[in-house]
Order: C-alpha cells, then structure tokens, then sequence
C-alpha cells in the first residue's frame, strides 16, 4: 500500500477557541486526538506509512504521536514555519514524498478502500485523483464537475453552479505534481494547482456515494461525532 500525506498545518479557524492553544488536529472527538481517528482508518486500510504535513502548533502534534509506534505506523514531520498553503506545504516536504502516495485533508474523515483507490489512480494515468462525493441529499455545496469518463472538468470552491460533485478531502497523486508548485511561496492547491491539472486532462474523479465528515467547523464536528457513533454501533 502506497504511504499517504496528510495536510495538518491549518489554523483552525473556525473552530475557536478549541484552537487557540492546540492544532485542530488534535481536538478531541468521543474522547481521543481527531488526528487518531484518521491515523487509525488508514492503518486498518493497510497503510504503513504517514508523512504529515504541519505548521500552526505542529509540535504539539509530533509530541503527541511520535513515531508511530503505538498505532502501528511509521510517521515523519514536515513542518513549515510560516503558512504555505496546502501546495507550498507539499513542496517543501519533497525530499520526503514518495512517487505516488494518498492525499488526504487534516480535517477530513472518509471510511474507504484505499487498494481501491490506488488502483484506479494507477489505471488511470494521470498526475492525479479526487475522490468525488455523490452528494445525493444536496447537504453540501458541490465543488467541482465530472465528465462521463470521470476526468475532472471544473473545480470552483465557492461557485457551486454546474457542479455535480464534491471533493471530499482524499485523492491519490504523483510527486510529479511539483512541477507546478513554485517553491517558498504560498500556494493553494484547490485554487492553483488543480486548475491547471483539469486544464491538462491530468485529474481524475473517484466517485463514491460514500459519505464523509468534515470537522472544520462546530457543525462539522457535531455530525462527525453523530457519524462515528453510528459506524460503532455496525455489527
């Protein structure tokens, strides 16, 4: 199973004051380290090896969940001293990236098939691939568009007209994607990077009705809470 690379440096925002003096990746949630709860799905999912990508009170984080050990992981730390966005993040890490490796969100959580979905990526050829929610209910605002071979077509985080699908914090991509990183400057993956990407026919849609959880905000963490409950309670 290939290594996967989590985007943990954000601030947290909208989840003060539970991020005023930690990382949003460590907010609990039923108990334990939020950050727990992805480090756990991905090593039941075969996953052995996790880079993590932080910056605000990202010791905090390493102090937290050191090597691995305990969870059954082998963890590395990239930290970025000053906000970089989510693709300056990734290139400064780029001595540690691996060629091909999971993409996922700090603030996402999705039960998926991981050897799913690195196959399809492989089949696929391109530099990269989206996992794409289905969004049935129109709970969520669609961010981005899928033609009938599933390349991606259009990706607009806050123009949710035409679309049919929505990004849901995990994908699959190449270290080639740095190519069109500039380094030591801030850079936004969702509003740089994947346009140029969709411009190339180089990203992929997975799509899945499968739901997701986004902790990112108070209401977020409520359904978070209300989803984990319910994948407990599955015989």
């Amino acid at each position: 199973m290939i290594p996967a690379v989590i985007l943990a440096g954000g601030l947290g925002t909208r989840l003060r004051p539970l991020t005023d003096r930690q990382p949003k990746a460590l907010v609990r949630v039923q108990g334990k380290p939020f950050l727990e709860h992805q480090l756990e799905l991905l090593q039941r999912g075969g996953v052995r090896d996790v880079l993590l990508l932080v910056g605000y009170r990202g010791r905090q984080i390493e102090q937290s969940f050191g090597d691995g050990a305990r969870l059954g992981l082998r963890l590395r730390y990239s930290l970025e001293d000053t906000p970089l966005g989510t693709g300056g993040a990734l290139r400064q890490a780029e001595a540690l990236l691996p060629d091909d490796f999971l993409l996922l969100n700090g603030d996402t959580l999705m039960p998926l098939d991981y050897e799913k979905l690195e196959k399809a990526y492989r089949q696929s050829q391109k530099l990269g691939l989206l996992v794409a929610y289905e969004n049935p209910e129109h709970a969520l605002d669609n961010n981005l568009a899928l033609g009938s071979d599933h390349l991606v077509t259009a990706y607009h985080r806050h123009n949710p007209a035409g679309l049919t699908h929505v990004d849901a914090g995990l994908g699959v991509f190449s270290k080639r994607l740095l190519q069109f990183i500039p380094p030591a400057l801030r850079v936004s993956l969702e509003e740089e990077v994947y346009p140029m990407l969709i411009h190339r026919s180089q990203l992929m849609g997975f799509p899945t009705p499968q739901r997701f959880y986004d902790m990112g905000s108070f209401a977020g963490l409520e359904a978070l809470e209300r989803g984990l409950t319910a994948l407990e309670e599955k015989p």
